[in-house]
């Protein structure tokens, strides 16, 4: 097998190991051979779309499910075709809920909520407890509605479910879960589960959690990060290079957030710099990765109106224990250039034209995923963006992503690498 190396921060070093010899979950950048992934592909969560609850649901038009499902599964081939590994969440899922300490948990966690008083709970236990792991997978992520509850003289609501809109949801759906870049990420051989900000979100770490904890595949798994800590998103956490992380502050990592992962990856000694990035709390720039991601290893994409102006604050671990030592701010393509070792950093803009840039950054022009060093993929309709990207020497996979745009998310946002040769 090919040799793949890791790279230790504290000395700076590296090991050559085989893939055999190796963990089976390792991500130390963002454009290393990209060897497996996780992704969720779309299903009835999408349908529990309404106009009436797409914007707490955090989505800004009702997608066509069908289709986003074949734009998904196209995503799907193009990173098989590629020899990437495609692990499906809910697949992982249902094995995970085969195991009775992690089906009583999940069991428990829904149950838990205070919407539902003791009546409906009861209720909603009995309906959970005959549902086999699959049948039970598909209600923790499409949620149960309330016409779906079986209720009867003899199996009654109570007062909650009688005052519910027979539009409401006992369970809610979890139509964001398409984004697995969000609720977990690995940096080299541990998981961080993340805090998610945002009300709607938040179940979905608990099925991330869950699984990573039970499920065979990831048994004694270290942590890095857990989703009862401070607000942090996948989104906005890039590996720039081995040791060297960027973490964007904004709408849904807060400061604390950023602190706390920097505590803990000094702790472990997994990187010797972060990068902590200011982002402005808006719609269009909601993670790092929907401004900035990279595509070669001194190379990155970038939202030109947003290059020259981003900033960093340097993060390092301070001596004997004391608390990390910030410096800065200075320019963000500066301070990432001489943390990561490298004259300078390319940078490629989004678009061609202001107008042009604006449209593509919004359709997730900026979010590609690298499978490798100059190969990426992105989505097709961003013509300019991947125009831009080819002429700089970078290859391009085009996948469809009309109704999976929808979420505000792109490749990158869909998917959760596991392991980077």
């Amino acid at each position: 097998m090919n040799a793949v190396f890791i790279h230790s921060c504290f000395p700076r070093c590296r090991q050559t190991l085989s893939y055999a010899a190796r963990v089976s979950h390792y991500v130390d950048s963002e454009v290393g051979r990209l060897g497996s992934v996780l992704l969720h592909r779309p299903g009835p969560e999408l349908a529990r779309l309404t106009p009436r609850n797409n914007d707490s649901l955090l989505f800004d038009a009702i997608p066509w499910v069908g289709r986003a499902q074949e734009e998904h599964d196209g995503f799907a081939d193009a990173l098989r075709a590629r020899d990437v590994e495609v692990l499906y969440l809910t697949d992982l899922l249902t094995e995970t809920l085969a195991v009775a300490d992690a089906r009583h948990e999940l069991t428990e966690q829904v149950l838990d909520s205070p919407r539902l008083g003791d009546t409906l709970r009861a209720r909603v236990a009995a309906h959970l407890s005959y549902l086999d792991p699959a049948a039970l997978a598909g209600v923790l992520v499409a949620g149960l509605a309330h016409e779906e509850l079986r209720i009867g003289r003899d199996r009654p609501g109570g007062l909650v479910y009688t005052l519910m809109d027979r539009h409401d949801f006992v369970i809610e759906p979890l139509p964001n879960l398409l984004f697995t870049r969000d609720s977990s990420l690995w940096i080299r051989d541990r998981v961080g589960v993340t805090s998610l900000a945002m009300p709607a979100r938040r179940r979905e770490t608990t099925l991330t959690d869950a699984i990573y904890r039970h499920h065979p595949r990831f048994a004694n798994t270290e942590f890095v990060y857990r989703p009862e800590l401070e607000h942090l998103e996948g989104g906005d956490v890039l590996l720039l290079a081995p040791g060297v992380l960027a973490v964007g502050v904004g709408e849904r990592t807060t400061p604390a957030g950023a602190e706390r992962l920097a505590r803990r990856v000094f702790a472990a000694e997994l990187a010797h710099t972060i990068l902590v990035v200011p982002i402005a709390q808006e719609r269009a720039t909601m993670h790092l990765d929907t401004i900035c991601t990279m595509v070669d290893v001194d190379a990155v994409l970038m939202y030109p109106n947003i290059a020259t102006s981003l900033s960093a604050y340097t993060v390092i671990a301070g001596a004997d224990g004391d608390d990390p030592r910030v410096d800065g701010p200075a320019p963000f393509l500066r301070a990432a250039a001489d943390a990561m070792d490298l004259d300078q950093l390319r940078v490629i803009d989004t678009g061609l034209d202001p107008v042009t840039a604006e449209r593509e950054q919004w359709d997730d022009g900026n979010n590609t995923l690298a499978l490798a060093p100059r190969l990426c993929v992105g989505y097709e309709r961003n013509i300019e963006t991947n125009a831009q990207l080819e002429r700089a020497g970078i290859e391009i996979i085009p996948i469809a992503g009309s109704e999976l745009g929808s979420g505000r998310g792109g490749p990158r946002c869909m998917s959760c690498p596991l392991l980077r040769g």
